[in-house]
């Protein structure tokens, strides 16, 4: 229970008010270590509360004094925009009770707003690494004061690049400060990185790392290579769940969002975009449809594959295969959460065979195939080769109408023997005229560049070896040019610059 953590009068009250009575694994193990001011790295797979391990401490760590004027007490770092509003609304949810206040610095929104929440002391600055720096270097914040830090979805951090604005900010937050490192997965490369930021930290690992929650029901679904071999399986995927409430479709690359918004658009789904390069309002609206049951379906890229709390999401497709596999665990854990059942469902072509085995290899278990794969995926294959067969077709109408004259040729009857002393048949070829045959033949051409019959005399020229037909010099012919007619005048002898002097 909730009141065995050490938690506060007012953090249990509105624990209790928001629906709660029996706290995760994870934060029955993380809370009472966070309340001890103690360092803490969790690791926990996706959906099981990390978000409440480390707010509902700060909040009765926070009951406490106040914060002074651009010197905020506790600094949480979040790698979205996402997840950092979400934080934010955690803090509005659990801290009720508390005359907290909470400045949220994410990009997209207006820096002077922001300035201003921070002039008047913020208790709790929750921020992305970047617009954090911009507050810092504009001298718009001080870190002096800072007791708590949180980075959330710590993997994610650095993976996505973090890494030099991090060691900034921990450059210039106090030595004797506590830090809780959260996240899912917790690979061996960035070790060495939790132990700078950690000192003697507590361990809590209620799950294997880099795990998916039993209740996601996995499969995998075979498809043809092409772009619309994979919306048509798609389409059929989802027109099959009869107990789809709402989705979300995860796709590698951002281009790949708008074309499939598109089409399901066009085919009658209730469908939102969701991406990096879109305008924070944009984001927050179609986040907020989606969680209102607005919109059923939600391309995203991984920007929502992190942290993001949307309850009662029952299905999950990758439309790709993540290029990295510890991707995979967070795309699945968006359905399946907090004890609920849910599906997920992602489509491979034979280009994703690595893919597909470096998932197995994380999770350390085979992967299960649709027992339909091989119907959706011979569907698309039919479809492939109808432009060779019409080519096809065209070639054989081609033969055939060739090779019609020739059997009606052969079909012919064959033409009677003549018979002596009969006339001639008036289709016969007539004789020959007087004056064609006393018209005397044509003497070959006599010019280099014509031969017999026209054509053959432009081939010949410039092989080797002798034409058809001999050539014959200029000497030979009556049709010398007149520039070679004329008469060569003698030349000059030209004087010496001696005899010119």
């Amino acid at each position: 229970m909730f009141n065995e953590l050490g938690l506060s009068t007012k953090v249990l009250s509105a624990v209790e008010a928001a629906g709660y009575t029996r706290p995760t694994p994870i934060q029955a193990a993380a809370i009472p270590h966070a309340l001890e001011k103690r360092d803490v790295l969790g690791l926990a797979q996706t959906g099981t509360g990390k978000t409440a391990s480390f707010v509902l401490p700060m909040l009765s760590l926070l009951e406490r004094g106040r914060a002074r004027a651009r010197m905020p007490r506790t600094l949480i770092l979040e790698p979205t925009r996402e997840l950092a509003a979400q934080v934010a609304e955690s803090f509005d949810k659990y801290g009720v009770n508390h005359k907290l206040t909470v400045a949220l610095l994410i990009g997209g929104v207006s820096f002077d707003e922001q300035s201003r929440k921070v002039d008047r002391g913020a208790d709790v600055v929750i921020a992305t690494p970047g617009r954090l720096l911009d507050h810092l270097e504009r001298g718009k914040l001080l870190l002096q004061q800072i007791e708590i830090l949180v980075i959330d979805e710590a993997d994610r951090m650095l993976d996505m690049g973090f890494i030099p604005d991090i060691e900034r900010i921990c450059k210039l937050l106090p030595i004797t400060r506590q830090t809780l490192f959260f996240s899912a997965t917790m690979p061996k490369e960035i070790q060495s990185l939790v132990d700078r930021f950690l000192h003697n930290p507590v361990r809590v690992e209620v799950s294997p790392p880099s795990s998916t929650a039993e209740t996601v029901e996995q499969r995998f679904v075979r498809s043809g290579e092409t772009p619309k071999d994979k919306r048509a399986t798609l389409r059929r995927l989802l027109k099959a769940e009869d107990e789809l409430t709402n989705g979300i479709i995860f796709c590698n690359r951002k281009r790949d969002i708008g074309t499939l918004f598109r089409s399901l658009e066009r085919h009658g789904f209730s469908v939102g975009a969701l991406h990096g390069d879109m305008d924070q309002r944009s984001r927050m609206a179609t986040l907020d449809g989606f969680k209102n049951n607005k919109i059923t379906l939600l391309v995203a890229s991984d920007v929502a594959a992190r942290g993001l709390d949307i309850p009662k999401v029952s299905h999950v497709f990758n439309y790709d295969v993540p290029h990295n596999a510890e991707d995979y665990v967070h795309r699945i854990g968006r359905t399946g959460r907090a004890g609920r059942s849910g599906k997920a469902f992602t489509i491979s072509t034979p280009m994703d065979k690595k893919l597909v085995a470096a998932i197995e290899s994380m999770i350390k278990r085979s992967v299960t195939w649709l027992e339909e794969g091989e119907a959706a995926e011979a569907a698309p294959a039919e479809s492939r080769p109808r432009r060779n067969e019409r080519r096809d077709s065209r070639r054989d109408h081609a033969a055939r109408e060739s090779a019609a004259p020739a059997e009606a040729k052969a079909a012919a009857p064959a033409p009677a023997k003549p018979v002596e002393n009969a006339k001639p048949a008036e289709s016969a070829k007539p004789a020959e005229r007087p004056a064609e045959r006393a018209r005397p033949q044509p003497e070959a051409s006599t010019r280099p560049h014509e031969s017999k019959g026209g054509g053959e005399g432009r081939r010949n020229r410039g092989r080797r070896g002798e034409p058809d037909e001999p050539r014959v010099a200029f000497k030979d012919t009556p049709y010398v040019p007149a520039f070679l007619r004329r008469p060569i005048e003698p030349r000059r002898p030209l004087k010496s610059s001696a005899a010119a002097d």
